[in-house]
């Protein structure tokens, strides 16, 4: 089978997005059943749904996940400094003070974060970990501070979700 798309694409270039369908390359074997007749067993695996001619072309390659919080650069986290400790209040119907920090990124850009979890010691010049993720009731906040990293200590006598607000496991 391998022969056959060599010589059928001999001429054609492949570029470096290009693909070949995985239905080329997959061997089933052939059970033998009456009157000579093959049939091929019966595969759960679903089959490629590309052309030739959308892998001669490379349209239809590998695609990259974009990276929606532009402040971080793609990368998953950032160092920050805390500027400003302020808070807000939700969009309707919502209705509480939301703490939200003005931080600068290693990166040099200011931009807002939230702070989750019940309580905090966040005060200008503190060291804080910066990750994407908004918060859905606050407008124009796309990031949140990492608990349990640099000066941001996790949420004290915390049992549930504890990896989400750095709070260290109980020793009994």
């Amino acid at each position: 089978m391998l022969s056959f798309i060599t010589r059928r694409f001999a001429s054609v270039t492949l570029g470096p997005r290009a693909c070949v369908p995985n239905s080329l390359f997959k061997t089933t074997p052939l059970v033998p059943i009456q009157n000579n007749i093959i049939q091929r067993n019966f595969s759960t695996s679903k089959p490629l749904q590309v052309t030739i001619n959308q892998c001669i072309r490379g349209i239809r390659g590998t695609r990259r996940k974009k990276n929606r919080v532009k402040a971080l650069e793609g990368n998953p986290f950032k160092k920050a400094t805390v500027l400003k400790v302020m808070e807000m209040t939700p969009r309707k119907p919502n209705s509480a003070k939301r703490k939200v920090v003005k931080v600068k990124l290693s990166t040099g850009k200011i931009i807002l974060s939230y702070v989750p979890g019940v309580g905090h010691s966040l005060q200008p010049h503190s060291i804080v970990l910066v990750r994407g993720g908004r918060c859905q009731d606050l407008t124009g906040i796309r990031y949140k501070c990492v608990r349990g990293r640099y000066d941001f200590a996790g949420v004290q006598g915390r049992m549930m979700g504890r990896s989400k607000y750095g709070t260290k496991k109980p020793k009994n």
